[in-house]
């Protein structure tokens, strides 16, 4: 499960997210969508604790992604538009060669 409640992150004058709130509940697949600056980078990099929030709470499991960084990040999946290490592969090809490479049997 993942919970952000109040979730705000400011650049000096910039808002980048402003109280934002949402829930995802076990099973459920989520895209955010939205034009370029209205703040998906931000919020998935507060998700996954490489970027302090200005104020507002983000847990994944039922643990603050702050306070349990190494163990939130065990549990959410997070694949950036551009895959990071073979840009020619599509986000769907990355995601089958990892699968593989970690043996994970396929989903129907």
């Amino acid at each position: 499960m993942i919970e952000v409640n109040e979730l705000s992150k400011s650049y000096g004058d910039i808002d980048a997210l402003c109280r934002v709130s949402f829930s995802v509940r076990p099973g459920e697949i989520v895209g955010l969508l939205g034009p370029n600056g209205a703040g998906k980078t931000t919020l998935m990099k507060i998700l996954t604790g490489y970027l302090h929030p200005t104020s507002g709470t983000a847990r994944v499991g039922g643990l603050d992604v702050l306070e349990n960084m190494g163990k939130a990040q065990e549990m959410i999946g997070y694949l950036p538009e551009n895959a990071p290490l073979y840009p020619e592969l599509s986000v769907q090809a990355y995601l089958k060669m990892v699968a593989d490479l970690r043996r994970i049997p396929k989903m129907r």
